[in-house]
């Protein structure tokens, strides 16, 4: 009997977890490497989070997707969040690059140029009337406020209990989880008073509502960066050349318009991702 492992495809293999933005930068890595390479890379789009795209990665059932290195540090890694201090961006790849190559034969490339942060998020005429800019400021009014999570948010270690804590907020009631898609439609609809988006979400943008600044630097980095397996480099170099040619090309500008295009559009995403590319001369 042959072993139990899945067989590996002949073909790049791109993942990507369950939400536009991941699906765009997926879609970014398919087609740069289609480009260079000529090849079809198949694409493995909506794996359920952040786990389950790192146990295909390791597994081998992907080749690659992109990962926010803060995500990378404290909900895959495992690591304490550093000292405030030394949660720069360049301490913080530093050492998610050294674990992933010693533990799992991963590369992690360059960034692809923005990160995407947790944004805790309110609706613009809010921060307008009570002229609020930072969460520091809007501990007080936070006290008759009710607040929108994700699930992820409520149970990760760079999470919501993290948050209150530094910051010694207090809510009205119970913090309400609820999938990322209902988030912002919560919101607009005043079923909650904040939600902990991320800041390249397109309907922050298009429903004009407002982020307040993480005065107390809470948040480690959350830079946008490629792992690519190893042994796929080996076998496919032409990977190295199509994430040498991304890296810091994507603005988070252009992620937020790309992410509304998708979302708020409904625009095709192999169609937008194409359109940024010619734009970018790729």
């Amino acid at each position: 009997m042959l072993g139990c492992a899945p067989p590996r495809s002949s073909r790049v293999v791109i993942g990507a977890k369950n939400f536009t933005e991941q699906v765009v930068l997926g879609e970014m890595l398919a087609q740069e490497i289609e480009a260079v390479t000529g090849e079809r890379v198949e694409r493995r789009f909506y794996l359920a989070g952040t786990y389950i795209c790192q146990q295909a990665l390791v597994g081998g059932r992907i080749d690659g997707y992109v990962e926010y290195t803060g995500t990378a540090l404290t909900a895959i890694l495992k690591q304490p969040l550093p000292p405030v201090g030394q949660r720069g961006k360049a301490e913080v790849l530093s050492s998610v690059r050294k674990i992933y190559e010693d533990k799992y034969g991963v590369r992690v490339e360059d960034g692809l140029g923005f990160e995407d942060t947790f944004a805790m998020a309110i609706r613009g005429d809010d921060a307008r009337r009570l002229g609020l800019k930072t969460i520091s400021a809007a501990v007080g009014p936070a006290r008759g406020w009710r607040m929108g999570v994700g699930y992820e948010f409520e149970s990760r270690p760079d999470g919501l209990e993290g948050l209150e804590a530094t910051y010694g907020l207090k809510f009205a009631e119970r913090p309400r989880t609820m999938d990322l898609g209902l988030l912002y439609r919560a919101l607009a609809e005043r079923q909650v008073d904040m939600v902990s988006g991320n800041s390249t979400d397109g309907p922050i943008r298009a429903l004009g509502f407002f982020v307040l600044e993480d005065d107390k630097h809470y948040f480690p980095p959350y830079e946008a960066v490629p792992l690519i397996r190893e042994d796929s480099l080996k076998v496919h170099p032409g990977i190295q050349t199509a994430m040498d040619r991304l890296a810091g090309k994507v603005s988070a500008e252009e992620m937020q318009r790309m992410n509304d295009a998708v979302d708020g559009q409904h625009r095709d995403v192999g169609d937008v991702v194409r359109e940024w590319r010619a734009a970018r001369g790729l």
